[in-house]
């Protein structure tokens, strides 16, 4: 009778250190996968990463928002014209050279919004060059190989109760579901990023129709303040794959399986984290805020 019992037992422990297994050698695919492709997003132009959305943002540009521009800097021009004229006494104190400074601003402004696009693509060529630079700076191995540490692990297993197995697999199922959630996450953050960049360069036109005014030149520095924003959070994001892959290299499988599942999944957890407030970060960081010369 004891026999059946034991055998019922390893059966039972078998296929609870196979789920367990199999949990640990694949939970962290998706995430692996993920970060290691970050750097290749993340480094990635608006014209490289989708093509046919660059096109559909580059003709609304061009053919709906720059008409708008254009009407936006004829209404700036006329009332900075009237502003002039009566600043200066009607006229009586007149000085020529100040319809010399009216044209410049005038073609200044024009040239500006004509070629708003080409503007935005050279901040992010240049917040990608320096993206690209990092990534050759930076650690590249961000993968957790758990593999090598199976056969190890397997000899622990075996010394476990029914019910510490139990407990583990539970624990290895909740981690492994989590570090799917958190490679959507790192999806989104990706994603949402590039989504923002075509949001801001569709209507680029529009303020930097104001960048020649004083009165209303605080819109295109603000606008282009967001644009250098998006442009090197690439950057920190780079940073915080760097910081995570420091941090997985020096990882170390033990025979506490728990706690080796808990340091990872918590490395994780804050490389989410960090990659969310990646942007905020750029907004607000003092060397990127554009402050007005006026």
């Amino acid at each position: 009778m004891d026999s059946i019992f034991e055998k019922i037992t390893k059966v039972i422990n078998d296929f609870l250190m196979s789920v367990i297994e199999s949990s640990l050698s694949t939970m962290f695919n998706d995430v692996n996968e993920k970060v290691g492709a970050i750097a290749a997003e993340v480094g990635k132009t608006p014209q490289q990463w989708n093509a046919s959305v660059f096109s559909i943002i580059q003709t609304l540009s061009e053919n709906v928002i720059l008409p708008i521009a254009g009407l936006i800097i004829t209404f700036i021009l006329c009332y900075e014209l009237i502003t002039m004229i009566t600043e200066k006494n009607n006229m009586h104190d007149i000085d020529t050279f100040m319809f010399f400074k009216f044209l410049f601003k005038a073609c200044a402004a024009v040239v500006i919004a004509t070629h708003t696009f080409d503007i935005i693509m050279g901040v992010f060529d240049l917040a990608q060059y320096v993206v690209r630079q990092s990534s050759g700076v930076i650690g590249s191995n961000t993968s957790v190989d758990i593999s090598s540490a199976i056969t190890d692990i397997h000899s622990t297993l075996e010394a476990m109760s029914t019910g510490e197995l139990v407990l583990l697999m539970l624990e290895s199922s909740l981690i492994s579901l989590c570090m799917k959630i958190l490679s959507v996450c790192i999806t989104v953050v990706i994603f949402g990023r590039m989504i923002e960049i075509y949001l801001y360069s569709s209507v680029g036109a529009i303020p930097f129709a104001t960048m020649t005014n004083r009165e209303w030149g605080q819109m295109g520095n603000n606008y282009l303040r967001g644009l250098i924003a998006l442009g090197f959070q690439g950057f920190f994001i780079m940073v915080c794959v760097g910081i995570y892959a420091a941090l997985v290299n020096s990882l170390t499988f033990t025979t506490d399986i728990q706690a080796t599942l808990l340091s990872v999944a918590a490395y994780t957890v804050v490389l989410c984290f960090t990659l969310f407030k990646t942007g905020g970060i750029s907004k607000y960081h003092p060397i990127l805020k554009i402050r007005s010369l006026r």
